[in-house]
């Protein structure tokens, strides 16, 4: 061994957990429980579809987190963050193995969704998973990823919140209801408010780097009062759904309790670590909106 060579550290089990971003879970958990909420309310509450789909929400949630380490690593904006571990940018694994992560994520998800569409017969499913695929992988990857464009809320909103929300229902009863799409816009605004608290928290460093995210084009200002914005639409569309179905639906704003501190955070001027709390207050509020919602409509059912 030629002396003075420093092996190359090797990221350890734990630290690949990590880097999958577990914390990020509520935010593909969330829009299956919701639909499937809708679904048994409708009737239509199929277990081995509403599996798949969670399966497929969640391989795409963890590929989307490993694309995003893997592109934002060799593009170096993750050099300083304050956030959760990257293994690119810390230098703890190679971004050819972090990119075969993200690549194996979205193959467990591709075969989960070939596995929906033969169960329910709807083979033009695979045209949406394609473009689920597609959307995680060029959020920050390719030529021009569109996260770095400033839409990466609305490309959330679409895939983690109508898409998601109202796929999963789709798939059980046959139909998206005005139900289906209120639960789905309620879900889908708190994922882009989980997106928005992210980018707030990193506005210096991606001004830095040159990545333009919703944040640092609307400002400092700008992005909290869009995250003020998201979490009442998020309300809103609840009290909408009760009334589309059930007045036990309203048990889902009993989650948004939780987010009460989150909002003071945002409202005050929180910065940098302080935006931690936030993210994991805005992801525990969409989860916990989801399962409030849905044992509404089964009490109601």
């Amino acid at each position: 061994m030629t002396a003075g060579i420093v092996p190359r550290p090797r990221a350890t089990a734990a630290q690949w957990v990590a880097g999958a971003r577990p914390r990020t879970l509520p935010a593909a958990v969330s829009p299956v429980i919701a639909g499937t909420g809708v679904a048994a309310f409708e009737g239509g509450l199929a277990p081995a579809p509403a599996l798949l789909a969670l399966v497929v929400a969640l391989a795409l949630q963890v590929g989307v987190n490993y694309a995003n380490d893997y592109s934002d690593g060799i593009r170096g904006t993750d050099a300083q963050r304050v956030g959760p571990l990257r293994l690119v940018g810390s230098g703890l694994a190679r971004p050819g193995a972090v990119r075969t992560a993200a690549f194996a994520s979205f193959g467990v998800a591709a075969l989960a969704g070939l596995a929906l569409v033969i169960i329910t017969g709807q083979w033009w499913l695979l045209a949406a998973g394609a473009a689920s695929v597609l959307a995680a992988w060029f959020y920050t990857g390719g030529k021009h990823p569109y996260g770095y464009l400033g839409l990466g809320e609305l490309f959330v909103f679409v895939f983690f919140g109508l898409v998601a929300t109202c796929g999963t229902g789709y798939v059980q009863t046959g139909r998206v209801s005005p139900a289906l799409v209120s639960a789905a816009v309620a879900v889908g605004a708190l994922a882009c408010a989980i997106l928005v608290a992210n980018n707030l928290r990193d506005i210096v460093g991606d001004r830095a780097a040159g990545k333009r995210t919703l944040a640092t084009r609307l400002g400092d200002r700008g992005a909290r009062l869009l995250y003020l914005a998201l979490i009442t639409v998020s309300l809103i569309m609840v009290i909408v759904m009760a009334s589309l179905t059930s007045p036990w639906a309203l048990l889902g704003l009993a989650g948004l309790l939780v987010i009460i501190p989150a909002v003071r955070t945002v409202i005050t001027g929180g910065q940098g670590r302080e935006l931690i709390a936030v993210l994991k207050a805005t992801g525990l509020t969409e989860l916990l909106v989801s399962v409030g919602l849905t044992a509404g409509l089964v009490i109601g059912s």
